[in-house]
């Protein structure tokens, strides 16, 4: 049996990382985490998205 492997939460972490990144480049510590929290939640959807799309069974051709 295979483990699945999971990438819950390297969305939301990417995410938060590009909202520190913000904070420190233009010192607006709000704009930061709120645009922080917005492209992680972005990211885990594609993410979510990539995975869903990989676990789709190919049609057959019957």
């Amino acid at each position: 049996m295979k483990k699945k492997s999971s990438s819950t939460g390297s969305g939301i972490a990417m995410g938060i990382s590009f909202g520190v990144l913000y904070w420190i480049v233009f010192d607006n510590i709000a704009i930061g985490i709120a645009l922080g929290v917005a492209l992680g939640v972005a990211f885990e959807a594609g993410f979510s998205k990539q995975d869903k799309d990989k676990t789709k069974e190919p049609p057959s051709d019957s």
